[in-house]
């Protein structure tokens, strides 16, 4: 529940932030008249997410064990993929996102009616798809042995996406200052680390389709000694989508992708800190034209 609270809290931020600087602009340069075209698109973007969502869900039900297996462990893979790529692109792009949302909106405020409605379409659509995947991914791990209620990362989910949108109005009445650098570091790496679980268990889930072998390659079985109904074993499971049976593969799949790809992402983050820093006096090159006092 709360992995799935931070995933809905981060992807959510975004789509708000997005949509707060989108009207916050519009406003200030007194073209209140198109925000309404912002909302349009805001809302088609919501039910499109709505409606994949939906479609992951009840759309493999008619279908065979292994096939369900094979397309849940396809997908999970492809969510890691999606929001590695999303954690990356937001530890480089954060800073200038505002002046690209900015210049997308001038062009389409010179163009036809319908540019604007594209325009919040394809922003939040993208956030909103992401989202979607991976939260399904999510629960799909979440609910996987049958000891957690389908509802309870659903609720979770559904919390952060409330949190984000509350913080994304006070961001746009400028009632609080976010650090996105500190944000998007901190829930960047939790979210590495949840899709780590994912990947591992989608790697699982190819197993059990007989795509990939070594189902019965156990790495190790701690069943008989974390009980699953145990408030650690909700929180091994929530944070790091544990699983007490786990096999080599899913092993070597958890461990070569968390490591090299938090190594490069802390790595990135602490370059662009660098590169954002203010040049500390001391470094400061000598002016040639500082006048020399007299000895």
């Amino acid at each position: 529940m709360f992995a799935n609270y931070l995933i809905g809290l981060r992807e959510g931020l975004e789509a708000a932030l997005v949509v707060s600087i989108l009207i916050a602009y519009l406003v200030k340069t007194e073209r209140r008249r198109l925000v309404p075209q912002i909302w349009l698109g805001v809302g088609i973007a919501v039910v499109i997410s709505l409606g994949f969502g939906a479609l992951l869900t009840f759309g493999p039900r008619g279908l065979t064990f292994e096939a369900q297996e094979a397309i849940g462990g396809a997908l999970s893979i492809v969510a890691v993929g999606f929001v590695t790529w999303m954690v990356f692109w937001m530890a480089g792009a954060a800073k200038g996102l505002s002046g690209e949302l900015r210049s997308k909106i001038d062009d389409a405020a010179e163009g036809a009616r319908w540019s604007l409605i594209v325009v919040a379409l394809l922003a939040v659509g993208r956030e909103g798809l992401e989202t979607a995947l991976f939260l399904w991914a999510a629960t799909q791990t979440a609910t996987a042995d049958g000891t957690t209620a389908t509802w309870e990362p659903l609720l979770g989910a559904a919390l952060g996406l409330a949190t984000a949108v509350v913080l994304g109005y006070l961001f746009y009445r400028g009632a609080i200052r976010i650090n996105l650098s500190r944000f998007f570091l901190w829930t960047g790496a939790f979210l590495i680390v949840v899709a780590a679980g994912v990947l591992s268990y989608g790697v699982h889930d190819l197993q059990e389709a007989g795509i990939l072998p070594g189902l019965g390659n156990v790495l190790f079985d701690v069943s008989d000694v974390i009980d699953p109904t145990t408030w650690y074993a909700t929180v091994l499971k929530g944070v790091f989508n544990f699983s007490p049976a786990t096999t080599v593969l899913e092993g070597l799949a958890w461990l070569l992708y968390l490591v090299p790809t938090m190594t490069l992402f802390l790595l990135k983050m602490r370059r662009r800190e660098r590169q954002t820093e203010p040049p500390s006096s001391a470094s400061l090159p000598e002016s040639k034209d500082r006048p020399h006092h007299a000895s």
